[in-house]
């Protein structure tokens, strides 16, 4: 009797250096310099820096401006949050839609409702308006955020395709970039709004996202093309899935299909938990003990340990695999933030913020790693918002959950949100790694019985890292 089976086909064993299940061929990785000259490279970088420097301005402007007019970290938390939710749960439809017609396409008319929403929230606000209205007006204000950085990751993944051993470093820079957006972007915001208007953060963030979005998206020659929609066959297994593997033209899933983002998902969603954290604590503390300019450098000290620790890590080359970094960095994440609840001076909760920081960078570049991997160009803008999106989610939630216990419980309350909740997210990663492992590419479908393969001599491997040649440490660049 003949039976159709769909079979699997076992990946070869991993090149040497490589241990994470992953069919690219081993190329030497380039270091920074190789990658800025790539050719284009310089036309959307520039103008992508400016265009994401709303997405680390606007939540924190929100709060600033909310709490001056209100007198609440509660409420001001709150508004920040329904501007971070929406702006999360939307932020994989413009993903989706950027993949299907073109980049250009979605920022323009996206950048125009941001400015107008933001200029009425911020009318709003100043205006002594309830606070439905200011929930209400928050909404569109978060949705139409542009997802510039997800948009420069699938430039770079469309300029590198045929240089995979770049994409690491790509991936890096990407990381380190948006860590000094989150350096300057507070600090920025901050000063506007103690030293020249509650409402001047919000404004500022208003002419950036039109100046920005409008230079990057009159760069079309490197946008990667539109992706032809394709159809999922049931037969793409593996650890990490594959979403849009058909060819036929059909619908296609969403990345959301695919195990592996969702794990990532989860991952992101407690770094952005200490962003909201973070960002309302020392606004909190600050104004505490009489010294609200502070904000801006605690914040900033904090980003800097994340954008320096991108630095260091998008300037080795790595043995073993990105999911193992990204348990031991996320890990080391945890323990940063674990003792600021209890501290009560700038100076060790400046250098407890730097730690902090410094475990942020590397699990934010290993995981945007991880996704290029696990997803095809079809949806890999969509998938890079995902992860995006789940960052402000995060960041929405904590930021409310710690206006409410700083307003229930004291100044130092709200820094028990970033160590409980991405403790909660370290074990679901750790319990769910298997998913952190690409399929295996070109799985055929076979009719008929299943023949028998021959052993094959020596260990085989499964796809896990757990080998004696993953020593986990890292080698300079040259």
């Amino acid at each position: 009797m003949t039976t159709t089976v769909t079979s699997s086909v076992n990946p070869e064993p991993d090149p040497p250096g490589t241990s994470d299940g992953s069919s690219r061929s081993p190329s030497r990785r380039a270091g920074y310099r190789e990658l800025l000259r790539t050719p284009g490279a310089w036309t959307f970088l520039v103008p992508g820096f400016l265009a994401r420097q709303p997405f680390a301005m606007l939540t924190l402007g929100i709060v600033l401006l909310v709490e001056d007019t209100t007198g609440s970290f509660g409420a001001a938390g709150t508004v920040s949050a329904t501007a971070g939710v929406a702006m999360a749960l939307c932020a994989p439809r413009a993903g989706r839609l950027a993949d299907r017609f073109g980049q250009r396409a979605v920022l323009l008319p996206g950048i125009a409702l941001h400015a107008v929403s933001v200029a009425l929230l911020t009318s709003l606000a100043l205006s002594g308006a309830p606070l439905w209205a200011l929930l209400v007006t928050a909404v569109p204000a978060g949705a139409s955020v542009p997802q510039v950085g997800p948009m420069v990751r699938a430039r770079w993944a469309h300029l590198l395709r045929d240089r995979p051993g770049t994409l690491p470093t790509a991936a890096a820079l990407e990381s380190v970039t948006d860590e000094l957006t989150f350096v300057l972007g507070p600090v920025l915001a901050t000063a506007l709004c103690t030293g020249v208007h509650p409402a001047a953060g919000l404004a500022a963030e208003g002419v950036l996202t039109v100046v920005g979005g409008l230079l990057f998206a009159a760069r079309r020659r490197t946008q990667p093309p539109v992706q032809r929609r394709a159809r999922v066959t049931a037969d793409s297994g593996g650890a990490g899935g594959a979403a849009g593997t058909g060819t036929d033209g059909g619908p296609h899933a969403s990345a959301l299909s695919v195990p592996g983002v969702r794990v990532l998902i989860v991952a992101f969603l407690g770094v952005g938990a200490v962003f909201g954290g973070m960002q309302v604590s020392l606004a909190a503390y600050t104004e505490h003990i009489g010294q609200p300019d502070l904000n801006g450098v605690l914040y900033g000290i904090f980003a800097a340990g994340n954008m320096l620790a991108g630095l260091g890590y998008g300037a080795l080359t790595w043995r073993s695999s990105p999911r193992r970094r990204l348990l031991v960095s996320y890990g080391l994440l945890v323990l940063a933030t674990a003792p600021l609840w209890a501290v009560d001076s700038v100076v060790p909760l400046a250098v407890l913020g730097l730690l902090a920081g410094a475990g942020i960078g590397p699990s934010l570049i290993t995981g945007f790693t991880l996704v290029e991997r696990l997803t095809p160009p079809t949806v890999r803008t969509e998938a890079f918002t995902w992860l995006t999106g789940a960052v402000a989610l995060g960041q929405a939630g904590a930021a409310t959950a710690a206006g409410q216990l700083v307003d229930g419980f004291g100044t130092n309350a709200g820094f028990a949100v970033p160590p409980l909740v991405t403790a909660l997210a370290l074990v679901i990663v750790a319990v769910l790694r298997g998913r952190l492992v690409p399929a295996a590419p070109d799985t055929p479908v076979v009719k008929g019985p299943v023949p028998s393969r021959p052993s094959r001599p020596g260990p085989v491997r499964d796809g896990r890292e757990d080998s004696g040649q993953d020593s986990g440490r890292g080698t300079r660049r040259g």
